[in-house]
């Protein structure tokens, strides 16, 4: 999108890993505890023997909440000093979590991530806001998830939360996600029509569908997706 490169966006968060992680600790904020997690976690239904593919997983914290609940974890981020934090925060749980360093937008990592058996149920908490190109990852996930698997991501709600007034061109812009974090990162907006069809040329259907808000507002600040495999795409 535009000058809002892959190699910019890294940098970004590789400079505000060390802040991201002691700010949600081992518990996240309160806005990914009471709003995003609860219906990720209901859409997603972990169950004891899932195995689980988190994507930009950040320090860990929700995978280290599905390994709690009996599923095995390979959980991935591009920034190798955020994985490097979740290894040093998660340590007790790496006997169910696997964490490695991959990008979202490279065909070839992501195809690195398939182990012994395929996945059952892949997640992403509000990370696909934050790469700039998300059809080679939706291509991927379903490539890695067993038939009939799911795919649950919460991501910013596109029609409501935005620093600019167009909607239905994909376009880039800087934010901040968490108060005096040290680098604005980059926000990559996408239209609700164009996550939902990046989701069905990929060989997905959507099942599961929630609008959260954060306080008493009416406006919803994310969309909680639950789309499940229909075919494999290989």
């Amino acid at each position: 999108m535009g000058d809002y490169s892959l190699k910019e966006s890294l940098s970004i968060w590789e400079a505000n890993a060390e802040y991201w992680d002691d700010y949600m600790g081992d518990e996240s904020n309160d806005f990914h505890r009471y709003v995003v997690c609860p219906k990720v976690t209901e859409l997603l239904d972990i169950k004891d023997g899932d195995f689980i593919l988190d994507i930009s997983c950040g320090n860990g914290n929700y995978s280290a909440f599905m390994s709690q609940r009996g599923a095995k974890v390979v959980a991935f981020d591009y920034s190798p000093k955020m994985i490097e934090l979740a290894k040093k925060r998660r340590a007790q749980f790496l006997d169910k979590i696997e964490f490695v360093v991959a990008d979202a937008t490279n065909e070839k990592q992501l195809n690195n991530l398939q182990r012994n058996s395929k996945y059952t149920k892949a997640v992403s908490n509000m990370a696909v806001m934050d790469i700039v190109e998300i059809d080679t990852l939706f291509k991927c996930v379903n490539r890695l998830l067993c038939d009939d698997g799911i795919f649950v991501f919460a991501t910013q709600h596109p029609c409501f939360v935005t620093l600019t007034d167009k909607y239905l061109t994909p376009h880039a812009y800087y934010d901040i996600a968490i108060p005096n974090q040290p680098k604005k990162q980059c926000y990559y907006h996408r239209s609700m029509q164009d996550i939902f069809n990046t989701c069905f040329k990929n060989g997905f259907v959507i099942d599961g569908f929630y609008e959260e808000k954060y306080g008493e507002k009416e406006k919803p600040d994310i969309i909680v997706v639950r789309a499940k495999k229909i075919k494999d795409m290989r």
